[in-house]
């Protein structure tokens, strides 16, 4: 059985998806052990509560010093034992302990097919916004595993969407979240459950 932390900021549309995924057997031999926020007013931390699963909020504004907030994140997750987890929109940046402590058994969703508008400052909105400045015709999400850098880890699986005449950020922010992200993190999520995916020599092979 894959235990799995998701680590959230907002609305958690992501982590439904995942949710659904695991709930009709799309992801097998998989529990979702814990769902953690660094905002307490995030509605994922609802959906998880909402379906039995532990949500709590360790938010670095409850800390004088970033490193306590850290030291407390790590802590709550240890808790759990996570086999994997899963950043489902989680907007604040990883600390390197973690990293370490979790070396290949992290992994992050990202609305851009990596290496275009990814690092820093490129999340949320910003990322759709940048796509549209750059008249790009396609975009889609990336899942990748986490290392000490801003989207440079190892790609586990890619999916690209059209950009449509006429798209605003908005618009185009929700038809990568349909057609690339909700299908591509549950997939990946599958693949590693079905223990289907080799990081060799910081690259991903699928079985």
């Amino acid at each position: 059985m894959l235990k799995v932390v998701a680590l959230v900021s907002g609305g958690g549309t992501n982590l439904e998806a995942i949710l659904n995924a695991i709930a009709s057997g799309e992801i097998p031999d998989t529990q979702m052990a814990a769902v953690i926020s660094n905002n307490r007013d995030a509605y994922a931390l609802e959906r998880a509560r909402g379906r039995g699963i532990p949500a709590c909020c360790v938010s670095p504004k409850d800390y004088p010093e970033r490193s306590l907030f850290y030291q407390d994140l790590i802590k709550e997750i240890d808790g759990f034992s996570p086999d994997l987890i899963v950043l489902a929109g989680f907007l604040v940046v990883i600390p390197p302990e973690l990293v370490e402590r979790y070396a290949g058994k992290i992994i992050n969703i990202h609305p851009s097919l990596i290496p275009s508008f990814c690092g820093k400052g490129y999340y949320g909105l910003k990322v759709h916004e940048a796509a549209l400045a750059k008249g790009v015709k396609v975009t889609g999400a990336t899942v990748h595993f986490v290392d000490e850098g801003t989207d440079t880890g190892p790609i586990i699986l890619q999916k690209a969407v059209a950009v449509e005449e006429g798209d605003t950020p908005e618009i185009l922010q929700r038809r990568v979240m349909e057609q690339a992200e909700w299908k591509i993190l549950p997939e990946a999520i599958r693949l590693i459950a079905q223990d289907r995916v080799r990081l060799e020599n910081g690259r991903v092979r699928i079985l």
